[in-house]
Parts: structure tokens; sequence; C-alpha cells
């Protein structure tokens, strides 16, 4: 018999993430349904006015179809392109880089800070050159990025801030919202986000004329219908996806709150690995609870899931600069630790107590038996 037998109600599998989709959103998109306005219309508007309100409250927010369209469009909206060089971590996931390659400018990769795994301001600050323009750091795993040491290398090089925040709504870094430093804010609404829209993406700015590029190339390049300004894309949001974050950001708040009394709980009680540390100033809302695991990390994954029943996920297993897409010789030792020891628990709202506790007793049987 396995440990996986012998556990209390193990038959309930805990994946790794879970969606949080209920009867208020069904009732939304069915609203939206029944107008027959399913394209970007009335409920994109209004999600743009309450994601502002709710989150970033200094900032205007222009919705899209997807994380990486904001990214690529804050970017492009900057006026960064071809000969322009901007530093991001090489830690993250690959839509960041991606987003500079798109607008034709040249992603330096940079290492991290060991503790919070945001980018390490002293590495961005030896990477700056004359080609160097902008600056994305990327508020990593639900954790911001030290956005005072950021902000005050942006001032000195006269840099563009386009920070990714596609796993931080609501994070804070000292009682600032993400979202609300840099020239724009790129959030991500992938169905395993804190919140979701179904599939879709948010751009936080604070210029005026910034913000009607943005919808200008979100949209073809037109704001009035075949009075086609500038050459666009097709990036927008649908009525029905809007309809379902507006719901989400009513209860986004409550679940964060959730997310951090899990982690709280698991940090607690797990002694058997290095559990994640919230820098002084930072608001950590836990898109993912990371722990790190210097030996056999990937024995002890596959353990809690063929054992315990309980999934988990690596992000990221392979840093950007290493991937076929980017190919790149770099020293970021930080990274490449990071990138064979770190693991991601559940922590999402539903969790239940007996959940919560089979995480932790089955991460520390494992690591102290050694998988």
């Amino acid at each position: 018999m396995s440990i996986f037998d012998s556990i209390e109600s193990t038959s309930e599998y805990i994946p790794a993430a879970k969606p949080l989709i209920g009867d208020d959103e069904r009732r939304a998109v069915d609203a939206v349904l029944r107008t027959g306005m399913l394209a970007q219309g009335p409920e994109v508007a209004a999600f743009e006015r309450e994601f502002s309100t709710t989150l970033v409250p200094s900032r205007r927010s222009v919705a899209v179809n997807s994380g990486t369209s904001a990214l690529h469009l804050a970017l492009l909206g900057a006026g960064i392109g071809p000969g322009d060089d901007v530093i991001v971590p090489s830690f993250t996931f690959a839509a960041s880089a991606n987003a500079v390659a798109l607008v034709g400018a040249t992603p330096v990769f940079v290492d991290i800070d060991p503790v919070t795994y945001c980018m390490d301001p002293a590495a961005a600050r030896a990477a700056v050159s004359p080609r160097t323009v902008a600056i994305m750091p990327v508020h990593l795993y639900g954790h911001p990025a030290d956005m005072t040491a950021i902000g005050a290398l942006a001032d000195e090089y006269g840099l563009s801030v386009i920070e990714d925040a596609a796993q931080a709504h609501g994070a804070r870094w000292q009682d600032r919202p993400v979202g609300a430093f840099g020239v724009a804010g790129a959030f991500s609404l992938y169905p395993t986000k804190n919140m979701t829209a179904g599939e879709g993406g948010m751009i936080t700015v604070a210029d005026d004329g910034l913000e009607r590029r943005l919808k200008l190339y979100r949209n073809q390049g037109m704001e009035r219908r075949y009075e086609n300004e500038v050459v666009g894309f097709n990036m927008r949001m649908t009525d029905l996806h809007a309809a379902i974050g507006r719901v989400q950001l009513g209860k986004v708040r409550t679940w964060t709150a959730q997310r951090q009394a899990n982690a709280c709980y698991l940090s607690i009680e797990i002694d058997s690995v290095v559990t994640p540390t919230v820098a002084s100033g930072a608001e950590h809302v836990f898109h993912q609870y990371v722990v790190r695991v210097p030996e056999d990390r990937d024995g002890i994954a596959k353990a809690l899931e063929l054992e315990w029943g309980i999934g988990t996920g690596v992000y990221y297993p392979v840093p950007v600069h290493r991937l076929p897409s980017f190919d790149r010789t770099c020293d970021l030792p930080e990274t490449e630790r990071a990138a064979a020891e770190v693991l991601a628990l559940p922590v999402y709202p539903t969790l239940t107590k007996r959940q919560l506790d089979r995480v932790v007793e089955g991460v520390n049987r494992l690591a102290r038996a050694g998988a």
C-alpha cells in the first residue's frame, strides 16, 4: 500500500491550479449573449473603468485579448522598436521577452534576486548600455519587484519602465499598486491567474496620448470605422470576456486574502524545504506559492503526484535565454539555480484545511526522506 492509499480523503486529486468559475460568471455571459452584442462594446468599457478603480486607481485601463498583447502594445505604444535594447529577467515566462522581440527590439537578459525571484536591480544597472531604452521588471509569482531601485535606475538613465504584472493583480510595493509605476503596466487574465476573463489582458497607463494609441493599435488602427489612422492589430477583448472579468473583479480581493492566508499556513507548517519570503515593503498576492527543493526537485514533484495526489508546477524549468527561440549565452547563476530548484504548490482560495494539511504532510515527508 502506498502512502497515497493510506491517507484519509486522498481520492480527491488536488490540482496545481484551479480556475474559479461559478454561476455569477455564467449569468453575466448569458446576459451578454441575450443582447446579441458580443464583440468589444459596453462591457469592455465598464471593465476598463472598474479595473482601474479596483486595482490601479491612479491609472486608466485598456483591455486587450491577452496578457502577451498587453505587453506587446505597451512596448509599441511607448515607441520601442528596432535598434533598442530592453532589460528583461530571464527567469520569467517567454511572453515577456517575446513581446520585446515582436516590436523589433532586443531583450537583454539579467539575473534575479534569489529571495523574491524578481529582477535584481544591480544586475539591471550593469546591463545598461547606450542602446538601452527601457526596463521590464516582472512581478513574478505575485511578488512585486523592487520598484524603488528600478525606478531610480530608470530615472538616472532616462529609461521607460514597462511593468509585467501578468501574475500580480493587487500586489503592492511600498503601499503603491503594481501597474502604477511605469509608462505602462501589463496584466494577464488567463484562466489560472488570480482573476480571469476566460482570456484577455489589461494595460494600465497614465498618459492620455498613450491610452489613445493603445486603443488604436488594438482595433486595426482606427477609432472610427474605416478611418484607419495607423497600422494596427485585431487585439480587442470581447464583451463576453469582459463580462466574466467584471464578475471576477468583484471577488479578487477576497480571493487574494485567502491565498495569502493559505500561503501563511503553508509557510508555518512546511519545515523541510525553503518557503517563500516576502520582502519588506511588499504585498505578495501569491499567484504561485513557490518553495525551493535543492535536491531531487523533479523526484519530489513526481512523488507528490503519484503517491499523494497533489499537483505541482515548475515555473520555469528553462530560463528564457536558453530557449531555442533566443539561445543566448548569459552568466545568470541565480536564474539557473532557481530553474533547477523551484516548485509551485497549490495555494488557490478554495483549498480546504484538509487539503492544505495533505500538501504539508506530503512535502515534509518526501523532502525529509529525499523522495
